[in-house]
């Protein structure tokens, strides 16, 4: 075992894919010398050389467009977009091309690619560079979504996706990127994709969250001490969602809270409290609830405090959902 902060975890992942598997290439705008602008692919351009981990220019539709063909001929490219709010140019070449070629070849074709984002706010950065755009991908069918919460998690998850045949998405949360470390496991492992984690188990309310905001949900808990009996569930896995998981998780609490950093209309919290009312609305004590962040553009920085959810905002929604009657 080693202790790992999530970036370092995500490192040691590209790290063992590149000397496991030769298909595997690495790139992305400053992904090869400088490793990244927040340094995530330190290191491994002198590791295993400029033919396998290189920069590329500023065009997100070329470094899409690339893994596309690449993929299509037996190679497994991991690309970077420097944070997700910069993916626009790219998004045609991931929703119409990269995310239906499966289907589209009737299964002759696989595009075993990951792309990876920096996503989230939470250090005081500018619009582009905060957004939270998981519901954009999780709408796209053919295209595979997470977003690790620990550093367990973001190596296991990592190397499933680079493994996967099919196209992964994997956002990172930067705000926590070196924000605590974790014993991981130095050999490879593979986490699951489409599986939730029951963080702690509960009996008064379920309450559903991811990347950053599952530990401002942590800490909230944490300030409740034993007042109320909180089912925390991590669920790892935007596409496909294991919406189960957590309707299993309210069958037996019977409420339900979802915490989620992005914007609240047609965010991921409707869509598991509709799948929770379609598969337990009997078992339900109480209106399923999200708390999110509100429906604009991401503030300056001066500002983002009141934008981002937080775990005081978290403790007052849990008391509400839990107290109702």
């Amino acid at each position: 075992m080693a202790t790992m902060t999530l970036l370092k975890a995500i490192n040691n992942a590209l790290d063992q894919q590149l000397n496991n598997d030769k298909s595997v290439v690495l790139y992305g705008e400053d992904a090869g010398f400088e490793g990244g602008v927040f340094r995530v692919t330190a290191g491994l351009q002198k590791t295993h050389g400029k033919d396998r981990v290189f920069d590329t220019p500023i065009s997100e539709a070329g470094i899409i467009g690339t893994a596309i063909g690449m993929a299509s001929n037996g190679m497994r490219p991991v690309t970077e977009i420097q944070f997700s709010g910069f993916m626009f140019p790219g998004f045609n070449q991931m929703a119409v091309h990269m995310a239906r070629m499966r289907n589209r070849s009737r299964g002759k074709y696989n595009l075993p690619i990951v792309v990876r984002m920096p996503y989230g706010g939470g250090v005081r950065a500018l619009e582009h560079h905060s957004e939270s755009l998981e519901t954009l991908f999780a709408h796209i069918p053919g295209l595979k979504l997470v977003i690790p919460s620990t550093p367990y998690d973001a190596k296991g998850l990592m190397t499933a996706a680079i493994k996967d045949n099919d196209p992964v998405i994997y956002f990172e949360p930067k705000k926590i990127y070196r924000a605590f470390k974790q014993e991981v496991p130095e050999e490879e492992y593979e986490v699951e994709i489409g599986k939730a984690r029951t963080v702690q188990e509960g009996s008064d309310i379920t309450v559903v969250s991811w990347g950053a905001m599952l530990h401002e949900t942590m800490k909230a808990i944490k300030e409740l001490g034993d007042d109320i009996s909180v089912e925390l569930i991590d669920l790892r896995t935007i596409a496909p969602m294991d919406s189960d998981a957590v309707v299993e998780s309210v069958k037996k609490t019977g409420r339900l809270l979802v915490v989620h950093e992005a914007v609240k209309t047609l965010g991921i919290g409707s869509e598991l409290i509709s799948r929770v009312n379609e598969g337990a609305f009997f078992h339900l004590e109480a209106q399923p609830t999200r708390l999110t962040s509100p429906d604009i553009t991401v503030p300056l920085p001066k500002g983002e405090r009141h934008h981002i959810v937080d775990a005081p905002r978290i403790k007052q929604e849990i008391e509400k959902v839990a107290y109702f009657e």
